[in-house]
C-alpha cells in the first residue's frame, strides 16, 4: 500500500499546473502545445482506461506473487528444513525493501517517467519470483526418505527393523554434513532471502506511482471509480494466489526430475511436498507480462474531458439536491489550501534529497503528537500484525492442527477468507456512506466492529483436534502407561535416530516414527483398484495382527476444519469493517496540509511494527509447541509433532491480544474525540454570554431586543 492514496480523494495538489495547460492547450506527452488534437488521437496508450485497466492486472499479478509464498510456507519449511521463526522471517523480508524506499517515492516520484518506473519495479518483481525458484534447480532432488541410501529404493529396508549384524552401517545423524554442506543449505537460504527482499524493493513504486497517475490525468469525477476499481481488482490478488498453491501443491516436487519407478508417496502423506516453485514461475511470467505496457504510457497525457456516462446517470437517480449545497465549497478547497504554504509538507517536492531527509523528523512529530492520529495507527498496527501473523501462518495452522493437505488448506482460505474479507471493507464503506458517520460515528462503528471480532473468536479456543499419540513422544491420558518411551521390543532393530517413515497402528491408534521404531521386519504392498496400499508386517511392538498402515493415522475430527474457518471469516469481515473508518478518522484527525504525509506514515509504521516483526513472533510462538524436531548437521530443521492443544491456545491467543490492543486503542479515540467534542460545545456556550453582553454594554436602549435575541 502506498502513501498517496490520500491526494485521490483531497484532489490534485502538485500537478494542477499541468492539468490546467493540458485543459487548455491540449498538450502533447513531451510537453509541447499542439493545437490539433488528431496528434494525440493514433497512440491507444493516451487512454486513462487503458491504464486503470493495465494497472489492475499488474497490481493483481504483484498481490498473487508477493502472496505465493504465504500459501506454500510449510512445504518451503519441509524441504529445506527450516523452522516457523526461519519462515516467518523469510516472509517479513518482503517489507525491509519496501519500507526503506516507499517514503522517498511519495515525494520525489512526479519528478521521472512514472509508467517506465512502474514498468521497471515490474520486471524487477518478475526477477525475484524467478530467483526465487533458483533454490529448486540447483539443490539435490529432494529424498523424502533420508535414511535410505541412495542406490536403493525409498521407503524400503532402512526403515524395517533389521538386525544389527545385517543391516546396513548406520551413519551418524550428522554423518553426511560437511562445511560445504551446510555452506550449500545456507547458500540456497539466502538466495530466497535475496529474493523477498528484491521483491519488495520492486513493488515499491507499482502501486504510489500508479494512484497518483490515475489521480493526475483522470476526470474529477472519475478519479475515484477508476481507484475503487483498481482496488477491488487488486484485493483479489492473495485469494487468487492461495488459489494457485492449492493446485501447484498438488504436485510433486520433482515433477522435473522424477526418479525411476516414480514415488510411493501420496498427498496425504506428512512428508509431502508439493510443486512450490512452480507457482512462482506462472506468477513470476503473469507480473512481466503485464509490465510491457508500461513502456509505451507517456510521461503525461491529456487530461479526462468527459465523465462516465453510466456515472452521471447513477449521480442523476440517487444525488439529492443537498449534495449541491455540500459540493460547493469542496470545490473552492484547492484554491483555499494554495494560500496555505508554509507547512513542511507543501514545500516538500521542491526538496533535496538532504533537505528532505532533515525535515522529516520535524514534521514525523508534528503528525504524533495529534492523539487521534496516534491512537488510530495504534490500532491499525495491532490489525495489521494480526493479519500478518494469520495471512502467514493460517495455512500451516490448518494443516496441523485439523490433519489435512496443504492444497486442501488453501482452497479453503482462498474461498472462504479473502472474500470475507473484501466483504467486510466493502460493508464498512457503504455503512459509513449511507449513515453520513462523522469523526465519533467512526470511532463507534470501529469500536463495535472489534467488540463483534472478539465475540466470534472466543469459540476458536475450543475448536480444534487432539494431538496423535506418538510412540516414544507423546503420551494421552488414560492410554497406555508403556508407550511413553521407546518400549524394549525395538531394541534388537539398528533405527536410525533421526528416521521419519510415519506408520499407524489402527486398533491402538498409535502412530510410530518410523516402521523400525514400530518393530516391523516386513513390507507388504496391496494394490486396489484406485490406488496400492502399503503395510508392514511382523511388527514385534504391536499387539493383534501385527501389522501396521503406512502414514499417519486418520483424524476423527478434520470435518471441524470447515466450522472453524467460517468463525475465523466471520471475524475478519467484521475487523474489516474497520478500514474504511478509521482511515477517514486519520484523514479528519490531522490538518489539511499534513494529510498526505500522515497516510504515508501511516503505512511506514504499519510495515515496521506490523508486517515486518508479526510472522517472526507468531512462527516464534509456534516453534515453541514443538514436541519432536528434525535435526540437520546437528541442528534444529523442521518441526515433525506439534502439541496441538498449546499450537491452538498460543495462536488464537496471540490472535485474541493483537484484537484486544486494537479494541482498546479504538475506544480510547472515542473517548479523546468525545472529549474534544464536549470541549468545542463548551466554547460555543462560553462565546454567546460574551457577546450578549457587549451588546448590552454597546446600545442600553435595545436592551430588551438583545435579550430575546
Amino acid at each position: 500500500m502506498g502513501p498517496r492514496i490520500g491526494p485521490a480523494s483531497e484532489g490534485p495538489q502538485v500537478p494542477d499546473k499541468e492539468t490546467k495547460a493540458t485543459m487548455g492547450t491540449e498538450n502533447a506527452p513531451g510537453g509541447k502545445a499542439s493545437p490539433d488534437p488528431q496528434d494525440v488521437r493514433p497512440s491507444v496508450f493516451h487512454s486513462i482506461k487503458l491504464f486503470v485497466l493495465c494497472h489492475s492486472v499488474l497490481q493483481l499479478a504483484q498481490l498473487m506473487i508477493s502472496g505465493y509464498l504465504k500459501s506454500s510456507i510449510s512445504t518451503v519449511e519441509k524441504r529445506f528444513g527450516l523452522s516457523s521463526q526461519t519462515s516467518g522471517l523469510l516472509a517479513s523480508f518482503n517489507e525491509v525493501g519496501n519500507t526503506a524506499l516507499i517514503v522517498f517515492v511519495s515525494y520525489f516520484g512526479s519528478r521521472v517517467h512514472r509508467p517506465r518506473l512502474i514498468g521497471c519495479g515490474a520486471i524487477l518483481v518478475s526477477l525475484a519470483g524467478l530467483l526465487m525458484t533458483l533454490p529448486h534447480f540447483i539443490s539435490e532432488p529432494y529424498r523424502y526418505d533420508s535414511t535410505s541410501p541412495e542406490n536403493t529404493p525409498q521407503d524400503f529396508e532402512a526403515s524395517l527393523c533389521l538386525p544389527t549384524a545385517s543391516a546396513p552401517a548406520p551413519a551418524p545423524t550428522n554423518g553426511n554434513c560437511s562445511s560445504s554442506t551446510e555452506a550449500q543449505h545456507l547458500g540456497l537460504v539466502g538466495i530466497m532471502f535475496v529474493a523477498q527482499t528484491l521483491l519488495g524493493v520492486g513493488g515499491v513504486p507499482i502501486q504510489p506511482f500508479g494512484i497518483s497517475y490515475i489521480d493526475d490525468f483522470a476526470h474529477n469525477s472519475n478519479s475515484p471509480l477508476y481507484l475503487g476499481i483498481l482496488f477491488a481488482v487488486t484485493m483479489m490478488g492473495p485469494g487468487l494466489a492461495f488459489g494457485l498453491g492449492s493446485l501447484m501443491l498438488r504436485l510433486y516436487v520433482d515433477i522435473n526430475r522424477m526418479p525411476e519407478g516414480g514415488i510411493s508417496l501420496t498427498i496425504k502423506d506428512p512428508r509431502w511436498v508439493g510443486a512450490w516453485w512452480l507457482g512462482f514461475l506462472i506468477a513470476a511470467g503473469t507480473v512481466a507480462l503485464a509490465a510491457i505496457p508500461y513502456f509505451f504510457f507517456p510521461k503525461e497525457m491529456p487530461k479526462e474531458k468527459h465523465e462516465l456516462q453510466f456515472r452521471r446517470k447513477v449521480l442523476a437517480v440517487t444525488d439529492s439536491p443537498a449534495r449541491k449545497g455540500k459540493d460547493s465549497p469542496t470545490e473552492q478547497r484547492p484554491g483555499e489550501s494554495t494560500k496555505k504554504q508554509d507547512g513542511p509538507v507543501q514545500i516538500a517536492p521542491n526538496l533535496t534529497v538532504i533537505q528532505f531527509i532533515k525535515v522529516f523528523p520535524k514534521v514525523l512529530l508534528q503528525n504524533l503528537r495529534h492523539p487521534t492520529f496516534l491512537l488510530v495507527v495504534l490500532s491499525q498496527v495491532c490489525l495489521s500484525s494480526m493479519a500478518a501473523g494469520m495471512a502467514t501462518f493460517l495455512p500451516k495452522f490448518l494443516e496441523r492442527q485439523f490433519f489435512i493437505t496443504a492444497s486442501y488448506a488453501n482452497l479453503l482460505i482462498g474461498c472462504l477468507s479473502f472474500p470475507s474479507i473484501i466483504m467486510g471493507i466493502v460493508v464498512g464503506g457503504v455503512l459509513v456512506k449511507r449513515l453520513h458517520l462523522g469523526p465519533v460515528g467512526c470511532s463507534v462503528l470501529c469500536l463495535l466492529g472489534m467488540l463483534l471480532c472478539l465475540f466470534f473468536s472466543l469459540p476458536l479456543f475450543f475448536i480444534g483436534c487432539p494431538s496423535h499419540q506418538i510412540a516414544g513422544i507423546t503420551h494421552q491420558p488414560g492410554a497406555q502407561p508403556g508407550l511413553e518411551l521407546f518400549p524394549g521390543c525395538m531394541e534388537a532393530c539398528s533405527c536410525q535416530s533421526d528416521g521419519f517413515n510415519p506408520v499407524c497402528d489402527p486398533s491402538a491408534r498409535v502412530e510410530y516414527i518410523t516402521p523400525c521404531h514400530a518393530g516391523c521386519s516386513s513390507r507388504v504392498v496391496q494394490d486396489a483398484l484406485d490406488k496400492s496400499q502399503v503395510f508392514y508386517t511382523n511388527c514385534s511392538c504391536v499387539a493383534g495382527d501385527n501389522s501396521v498402515l503406512a502414514g499417519s493415522c486418520d483424524s476423527t475430527c478434520s470435518h471441524l476444519v470447515v466450522p472453524f474457518l467460517l468463525l475465523v471469516s466471520l471475524g475478519s469481515a467484521l475487523a474489516c469493517l474497520t478500514h474504511t473508518p478509521s482511515f477517514l478518522l486519520i484523514l479528519r484527525g490531522v490538518k489539511k496540509e499534513d494529510k498526505t504525509l500522515a497516510v504515508g506514515i501511516q503505512f511506514m509504521f504499519l510495515r515496521i511494527l506490523a508486517w515486518m516483526p508479526s510472522p517472526v513472533i507468531h512462527g516464534s510462538a509456534i516453534d515453541t509447541t514443538c514436541v519432536h524436531w528434525a535435526l540437520s548437521c546437528g541442528h534444529r530443521a523442521v518441526c515433525r509433532y506439534y502439541n496441538n492443544d498449546l499450537l491452538r491456545n498460543r495462536f488464537i491467543g496471540l490472535q485474541f491480544f493483537y484484537k484486544i490492543g486494537s479494541m482498546i486503542c479504538f475506544a480510547l479515540v472515542l473517548a479523546v474525540l468525545r472529549q474534544q467534542t464536549k470541549e468545542a460545545r463548551t466554547k460555543e456556550s462560553r462565546s454567546i454570554p460574551g457577546l450578549e453582553q457587549q451588546l448590552l454594554v454597546s446600545e442600553p436602549g435595545k436592551k430588551s431586543e438583545d435579550s430575546r435575541v
